[in-house]
């Protein structure tokens, strides 16, 4: 590994620890990037993962990695041909919804922090034998939610997970409350149709909502990074 990946993790993970939650974003007209980080800064939160799910998220991601009072990382990645561009577009980490040796390789060969996706117990033991110490449990909810999580919590205590997937402002406090929960990955504050009607004050109330709630849960207990 090299020291500038070294640097970079626990550097990283600790702000993705700080700030408890992950806004993940979707979006299909990057002129919409600034718009939505000045909502999520208004509301406190300076942190994002542009999904690469859409043709603009990569102009999106260059826009967003491009305000120096905003982390932004690439989530929805899935191959490391994805990493590359993202690392170019300037992703300051990596999100995966899955665990691919190929991914976290290229990853540690750019210096660039990868959260990978994690559904099962095998899938946690890959990402550990690859020195991964935060992963991503998706989806969440379908997996069976806080049960899923502390069941598969359990054989790794110095894991933290990042769960994601069918979380929303209801949820959110159940999982921050959660010991091995760095953060807490969603959509609710950042929807689709929030975005499409230029809802930036709605964006703004709920990012500050969730940030209410991450404090009232107070920091991660040993983050182990």
């Amino acid at each position: 590994m090299s020291t500038g990946h070294a640097e970079a993790v626990p550097d990283v993970l600790g702000a993705l620890a700080a700030a408890r939650v992950v806004p993940v974003l979707t979006l299909d007209d990057p002129a919409h990037a600034g718009p939505v980080a000045s909502a999520l800064k208004a509301g406190g939160l300076p942190v994002v993962e542009v999904t690469l799910r859409t043709p603009g998220a990569l102009a999106a991601l260059t826009a967003l990695a491009g305000d120096p009072a905003l982390l932004a990382g690439a989530g929805t990645v899935v191959s490391p041909d994805q990493v590359d561009a993202a690392a170019a577009a300037g992703a300051r980490f990596i999100v995966s919804p899955g665990t691919d040796p190929a991914i976290l390789a290229r990853c540690r060969g750019l210096g660039i922090p990868v959260v990978p996706g994690v559904a099962t117990a095998s899938d946690i033991m890959r990402a550990t034998v690859a020195g991964i110490s935060v992963v991503k449990l998706f989806p969440a909810e379908l997996l069976g939610g806080l049960r899923m999580l502390s069941a598969l919590a359990a054989p790794f205590p110095g894991l933290r997970f990042i769960p994601t997937g069918g979380i929303d402002a209801g949820l959110l406090p159940g999982y921050l409350a959660h010991r091995a929960v760095l953060a807490v990955g969603g959509s609710w504050m950042v929807a689709p149709d929030l975005i499409r009607d230029g809802q930036w004050d709605e964006i703004r109330r709920r990012t500050a909502d969730a940030v209410t709630a991450a404090r009232r849960a107070g920091r991660v207990a040993n983050p182990g990074i």
